[in-house]
């Protein structure tokens, strides 16, 4: 059993559906051939999350009969995942979804018509491309790039036509578009990123007015990016959890008899296979300004709304709903020696803190966005979503930069504590654990008294030093701690307020040195203030 064998028309589909494999039921053919010619959806980004979600929301609409074409995809900075995942397997790939229940579930997902390298040094792919971006048909480009994508150097804005950063090339490319006759488009983000659409359309702008001030662009194409008539980086929210290729899962596929599976790891890190695992929740919510219009998402779970109701919706997920409460089982996962998210849910005192974050801190101030039901979300995320034992996820890697998400995932609330007229920040006492939580893990020693690695953070030089001088067993008094903590504490960059001014510092303080007696005490603090 190979996937190159369903393209080619060499497969028994029995074999595959005895098997449990779901297969396209679209004339793969007809749509290769309907996409070439007159394609709607371009899309940025060959990694493993554009697999699972958005390729995979599209092969759904095209099982309906209702939708005649597939999606190309453009890869713009490791070309060796259209070497290695895509061409090979006639850029076909497996989707298998881990359910908490236990239960897998396998499709083979052909809903990607044809796999570019968006580079004109690959000369023949990069007259493909702007093939596709003067045909009117065209309606969406759409990116899942990371935040780094959407970056800009100075050194690359001198490049003029040919930059080497990805929102360069896709400038060049629009401009190709406006000459083609300022034909509509949106470029969509699927980002996960506050305000996506802006931080595209901040890159992209930033190309045009550099090219129009040095002459290489006409001010027409300033004024053709700037009409929302004709051109919309509309904001969206995503979010599905997509880890790196599994070997438990590649095991699974093996013993069906599918051949040809290895994952790669590429020269720049890029883990990919032919296959992707990801968990069953999706969400993905999008600003409806569409000028040439868009396939019928909707029609499959995808929500189309205004701005401010993806606005909502993303502080819902990121400042109450689900990030928060990675970041705690993050922090105290590393102190209490855990080596995955979903072991940490086993725990109650865990278990316990992440409820009162989400249920009891965070719920009384969150805005309801309406599409979706902030209190229903929490009851995924903490029943089915992160104690998916198939999800192989760590704190370690959610450790990562935690300097730089404890203001938005906490601070936020925080805040709007601070501003409420019932609420007040003392009211809270898990958050500020938290808090108290991620000083004792600077100290780069676990609840069991070893020593262990801090995430990668950008910050740790600088934050490090302020617990330097604490030791284990020998907690200094609670003012000396305070004095020595301080300029941390008030630090707005970090927390999003000032922890000295809205009065949260003390416990901040009182719960860090409690964690400081020795082994054991991380793990008794934890329990004595979640009542476990």
């Amino acid at each position: 059993m190979k996937l190159s064998d369903i393209q080619n028309g060499t497969y028994n589909p029995q074999e595959w559906a005895d098997k449990g494999y779901q297969l396209p039921k679209f004339d793969m053919k007809a749509v290769r051939q309907k996409t070439h010619d007159e394609p709607t959806w371009l899309h940025f980004g060959a990694g493993n999350i554009f697999r699972a979600f958005p390729a995979a929301v599209l092969q759904n609409v095209l099982d309906t009969g209702s939708y005649d074409r597939g999606v190309i995809v453009a890869e713009g900075f490791d070309f060796e995942i259209i070497d290695k995942a895509y061409r090979p397997y006639g850029d076909m790939s497996l989707l298998v979804v881990l359910k908490s229940d236990g239960s897998i579930e396998k499709k083979v997902v052909a809903s990607v018509t044809e796999s570019l390298k968006a580079d004109p040094q690959f000369g023949e792919d990069w007259a493909r491309l702007e093939e596709i971006f003067q045909k009117p048909s065209l309606q969406m480009v759409s990116f899942t790039i990371t935040e780094k994508g959407y970056s800009v150097a100075p050194a690359d804005l001198e490049r003029g036509l040919t930059p080497a950063l990805i929102m360069g090339k896709v400038t060049a490319l629009l401009y190709k578009r406006y000459q083609a006759g300022a034909l509509p488009l949106t470029l969509q983000s699927m980002d996960n990123c506050s305000h996506n659409g802006d931080k595209m359309k901040d890159a992209v702008m930033a190309y045009a007015n550099a090219w129009a001030k040095a002459g290489l662009v006409d001010e027409g194409f300033l004024a053709y990016l700037a009409d929302e008539g004709k051109v919309t980086f509309p904001w969206s929210m995503i979010d599905k959890i997509t880890p790196r290729p599994d070997s438990s899962v590649e095991a699974i596929l093996r013993e069906d008899g599918l051949e040809d599976l290895d994952p790669v790891v590429t020269p720049k890190n890029t883990y990919v296979a032919p296959f992707v695992n990801a968990e069953e929740s999706e969400y993905l919510v999008i600003e409806d300004k569409f000028p040439n219009g868009r396939p019928a998402l909707e029609n499959v779970g995808v929500i189309f709304t205004d701005r401010d109701t993806v606005n909502n919706v993303e502080r819902m997920k990121v400042c109450t709903c689900l990030n928060p409460l990675h970041t705690a089982l993050a922090i105290y996962g590393c102190l209490l020696g855990f080596t995955k998210i979903s072991e940490e849910m086993k725990d109650p005192a865990l278990l316990a803190l992440v409820k009162g974050i989400g249920y009891q801190e965070g719920l009384p101030v969150v805005v309801n966005p309406g599409v979706l039901n902030p209190r229903e979300f929490i009851d995924t995320v903490v029943k089915t979503r992160i104690p998916n034992p198939f999800m192989p996820d760590t704190p370690q890697r959610i450790a990562t930069d935690t300097s730089q998400k404890l203001s938005i995932r906490f601070g936020e609330t925080i805040k709007a504590y601070m501003e409420s007229e019932k609420l007040s920040a003392s009211d809270l006492t898990l958050i500020p654990l938290v808090f108290a939580g991620w000083l004792r893990y600077l100290m780069a020693v676990d609840d069991a008294g070893s020593p262990f690695t801090l995430s990668a953070d950008p910050m740790l030089p600088e934050v490090t030093p302020y617990v330097t001088g604490f030791t284990l067993g020998q907690p200094p008094a609670a003012q000396k701690a305070m004095e020595k903590l301080r300029p941390l504490l008030e630090n707005k960059t970090v927390f999003g307020v000032d922890l000295i001014q809205c009065g949260l510092a003390e416990l901040v303080v009182n719960y860090f040195l409690e964690e400081l007696p020795g082994p054991g005490a991380v793990r008794a603090t934890l329990e004595k203030y979640t009542r476990c």
